[in-house]
């Protein structure tokens, strides 16, 4: 009797690289399904229909779980049995039309277009500092890194000839991401000028491309106090988080047009259904803009 949760992590572990934590979470999700559909063995989880999955989402809500938390379940459950369908332990996908309902969900929270031209600019250009700061707001809504991935580039994933950097995202999986130009522009002199002066006697060996005013590399909880500094100083009234620049990058990018399989590439999600999201968000703007609009919405 095969341990299909088992070959599932093994192929989250092969194929996609994801971190120990993430499989766990998927692990804990199918084995609570199991649990809770009482089931006897995992044979019978090859057999379990629409109506047992749809059942067992509504008892989620039912008990009170939030609309994230089903999600995120539901997600654990669409991707085992999208890898049971591919490699062809089941034949029909039972989990492949199920939508969580997104009733209450909570939307990441994104900048306005003017929102983000005003943290970008926010940085005092006439300091080591400000310019560090300043290159690193725009690598980071340039490519819609986590915060994770940018204080961790190293020097040699940087190819501003090329106009690309490589960021190791979860599961040490790389990708590459374009730079635009401006990004390029700002990278190219920090690069020649700031960098070099940021460096410290005894830090000439640190290789991370972003580097603290003492020399060391830029830790993830001083970039939060930074980001949310020139939030204040821009008079933005949210609370800005390196992650809200992340979620305007991929909300910006598909308000103007791209393909939904294209931001999950440059965001580095492993399943698409994490990068569907936006569209949700998208569809929250389209509704209020309707209701605004029409005469008898």
């Amino acid at each position: 009797m095969f341990d299909y949760i088992a070959l599932f992590m093994e192929y989250l572990t092969v194929e996609l690289g994801l971190s120990p934590n993430t499989k766990l979470a998927y692990e804990r999700d199918l084995r609570l399904l199991q649990k809770a559909l009482k089931l006897e063995n995992q044979e019978e989880l090859l057999t379990v229909s629409r109506k047992e999955l749809l059942d067992y989402m509504t008892e989620l809500k039912e008990q009170g779980r939030s609309a994230s938390t089903i999600a995120r379940k539901l997600a654990s459950i669409k991707a085992f049995y999208r890898f049971l369908t591919s490699e062809r332990y089941i034949k029909r996908d039972p989990a492949e039309v199920l939508e969580a309902a997104n009733k209450g969900l909570q939307l990441p929270k994104v900048l306005t277009l003017r929102e983000v031209e005003e943290l970008l600019d926010a940085p005092n250009l006439g300091t080591l500092e400000g310019y560090r700061d300043k290159t690193m707001l725009e690598v980071l809504y340039a490519t819609g890194m986590r915060v994770s991935e940018l204080i961790s580039i190293p020097m040699g994933n940087v190819d501003l000839k090329m106009n690309y950097l490589i960021a190791r995202g979860k599961g040490s999986k790389e990708r590459v991401l374009p730079l635009g130009s401006i990004a390029v522009k700002y990278l190219t002199r920090y690069l020649d000028i700031v960098r070099p002066q940021l460096l410290k006697e005894g830090s000439k060996d640190v290789q991370e491309l972003f580097l603290s005013t003492w020399g060391k590399a830029m830790t993830r909880q001083r970039f939060f106090e930074i980001i949310e500094e020139y939030g204040k100083q821009a008079g933005i009234a949210k609370k800005i988080t390196p992650h809200m620049l992340r979620h305007s990058f991929a909300t910006h990018m598909l308000n103007n047009g791209t393909d939904l399989r294209v931001v999950q590439e440059l965001l580095g999600h492993a399943d698409i259904s994490t990068t569907q999201i936006y569209t949700h968000m998208d569809m929250e703007r389209l509704r209020e803009v309707y209701s605004k609009a029409h005469p008898r919405a």
